[in-house]
């Protein structure tokens, strides 16, 4: 994982086993958004093995860039190591989306976290150990769920998903 000076630039790495604790560094990950061709989300519940948010419901997927790859080569990785999708049309939403947050059991996300949007064909495959449970949802429906419980969500997902519907991204 790569981490961060406070100013965005790199300053290192560590294993990712290493990065997230209560007290994690600032580092670099990504966002993703999947739409089918319906305009519909993919919303996914990240797996109860996960280290933070366990059982959460939140966008497609997230992940961390290797050291010196790419982000949308990154993106596209996850993609398929996730949820066993084909991105196409992977697109920058939110260059500059940053947060910091403390799940329940003390572990921080430290994150400069670019948001993407994507689009997808097809139906996804997903790995267990990643994702839980998959569904296509509205957009509009999401939001409103996101209004009147929040705490259902992950917190970059409540912040990210009004961002990305003032943009006209989903």
């Amino acid at each position: 994982v790569t981490l961060l000076a406070e100013d965005g630039t790199a300053v290192g790495t560590l294993p990712k086993s290493e990065v997230h604790t209560t007290d994690t560094p600032l580092h670099l990950a990504f966002s993703c958004y999947v739409l089918d061709p319906a305009g519909r989300l993919l919303l996914t519940r990240r797996s109860l093995a996960k280290r933070t948010w366990p059982g959460v419901w939140t966008n497609s997927f997230c992940g961390h860039p290797r050291p010196d790859e790419q982000m949308t080569d990154a993106v596209r990785r996850h993609g398929l190591d996730e949820l066993g999708i084909a991105l196409s049309d992977v697109r920058l939403a939110i260059p500059e989306y940053r947060y910091r947050a403390v799940d329940a059991s003390g572990i921080v996300e430290n994150e400069i976290c670019p948001v993407h949007v994507a689009t997808i064909d097809g139906r996804p495959a997903a790995n267990p150990a990643e994702v839980s449970e998959w569904i296509w949802v509205d957009v509009s429906a999401l939001s409103e769920a996101i209004t009147h419980a929040p705490f259902a969500f992950s917190p970059w997902l409540v912040e990210q998903l009004p961002l990305l519907r003032t943009l006209g991204e989903v």
